[in-house]
């Protein structure tokens, strides 16, 4: 595996850590618990799926997983600015979080534009 390939299975393993640290601090209304369970499970599921699509059978199947992982990190974002603008959970960590969300968001889109360009 390559130098890049490890810092974006690094990047991620560490973004659905932060994911677990703010949905453990959320309050305990409704709102913020129905919302902190869609975000721990797209935002963890960011990282899960990068390491599928690392080991994909093709460039298609790469394409694929690659197109769940953008799905799942765009989720992501949606979620946790929903969390920041209703000031249900906010600071520089989430700003940082979000941050690294947007990021790792356009990285995977970036990649499946260029696997399909040249497909």
């Amino acid at each position: 595996m390559d130098s890049r390939t490890e810092q974006l299975r690094k990047r991620t393993k560490d973004f659905a850590l932060g994911i677990i640290h703010v949905f453990r601090d959320l309050p305990e209304t409704k709102e913020a618990q129905i919302i902190g369970n869609r975000l721990l499970r797209c935002g963890t599921a960011v990282g899960a799926n990068y390491r599928r699509a690392c080991h994909a059978q093709s460039r298609a199947d790469f394409i694929s997983r690659i197109g769940v992982v953008t799905e799942e990190a765009d989720e992501s974002v949606f979620w946790l600015e929903l969390l920041s603008e209703l000031n249900i959970a906010k600071g520089a960590g989430l700003d940082r979080l979000l941050q690294e969300c947007r990021e790792l968001t356009a990285i995977f889109s970036a990649s499946r534009r260029t696997a399909k360009r040249r497909k």
